[in-house]
């Protein structure tokens, strides 16, 4: 593989799909740390869109990222040509394969060969989505956010292998944004987090199905149980601790048969038109009358609180 550019260099991102959330999202990162960014998106109200969460993601990105560096500039465009200048690339169309093939093939030939593409995709393999990329798909990786980007850290790299040097270049490129880059060593549907999500989430739909508990129950045992530990810890380590002086090893020999008794109950729900109507209801009983902006809001207001605390 020839050489990348050096990541010092790098002073133009170009972030496509970024009148979405997640593009705008990554737009709001790239132009704090003092990069350009140019904006790809051919909705007619990308302007109103970007510029509003721009807006709305500064203060929380001043709070979390002191940086001396003066924001960055940008610029708008709905061409896929005014990419060209472009250093790196944060690519985020919709989550549509075939849509996604066909515009990584166009940045494979537009772009210099020593600039890294990454796609912000949530379930699609790598493999698949650079099959028609016929210049250099080695120099395209896999780089999923966790929602929001602008204030969660962490950031899931798939290559072509795991040790490819795109894939090195973009660990450090990442961490000089104070992005915590994991690297999935073979590829899989939905990368990591969001398997382990897709699993929580999978057993409180279940919950609800069965009629053990209420929605707004169900989500307050996350919150106000687990959820606070693994902030802090993820499972394996806090396993490790559960199994007192003996640590992992004591636990997996002592309670290990109680965790598969636990997992040999776990059912995948049928999504019917019923247990849709009562997760609505129920969301709706949580929600309480708040709308959808103003439960970001607090959800982003939390976030920022928790980061900052764990920070300290």
């Amino acid at each position: 593989m020839s050489e990348l550019i050096p990541r010092n260099e790098v002073k133009t991102v170009a972030v496509l799909g970024a009148a979405g959330t997640v593009g705008a999202s990554w737009t709001a990162v790239y132009l704090h740390h003092g990069f350009d960014v140019i904006a790809q998106d051919p909705s007619p109200a990308l302007a109103e869109r970007l510029h509003d969460f721009v807006d709305r993601a500064t203060p929380a990105l001043q709070r979390l990222h002191a940086t001396t560096t003066q924001r960055g500039e940008l610029k708008l465009t709905a061409a896929m040509g005014d990419l060209a200048p472009a250093q790196f690339v944060q690519e985020n169309v919709p989550e549509n394969e075939a849509l996604k093939r066909q515009v990584l093939a166009q940045l494979d030939l537009l772009l210099d060969p020593s600039v890294v593409i990454a796609s912000s995709t949530s379930a699609l393999l790598r493999s698949q989505i650079v099959a028609e990329c016929s210049r250099r798909p080695e120099r395209i990786i896999v780089a999923h956010p966790f929602n929001p980007p602008h204030l969660l850290p962490l950031v899931e790299l798939v290559g072509h292998s795991p040790e490819s040097p795109a894939v090195r270049w973009a660990m450090d490129f990442y961490r000089q944004l104070g992005k915590r880059p994991i690297v999935v060593r073979k590829e899989v549907i939905g990368h990591i987090a969001n398997r382990l999500n897709s699993a929580i989430y999978r057993e409180a739909v279940s919950l609800v199905e069965q009629g053990i508990a209420s929605v707004e129950d169900i989500d307050a045992a996350m919150t106000t149980g687990p959820g606070l530990r693994w902030a802090v810890m993820g499972p394996h380590l806090l396993y490790h601790l559960g199994g007192g002086p003996g640590g992992i090893a004591h636990y997996l020999e002592h309670l290990g048969p109680s965790q598969l008794k636990r997992w040999s109950e776990l059912k995948t729900p049928a999504l019917t038109d019923a247990l849709k109507r009562a997760m609505i209801e129920g969301v709706a009983d949580e929600a309480a009358g708040r709308s959808v902006p103003e439960l970001e809001a607090e959800r982003d207001a939390a976030l920022i609180a928790l980061l900052e605390a764990l920070r300290r």
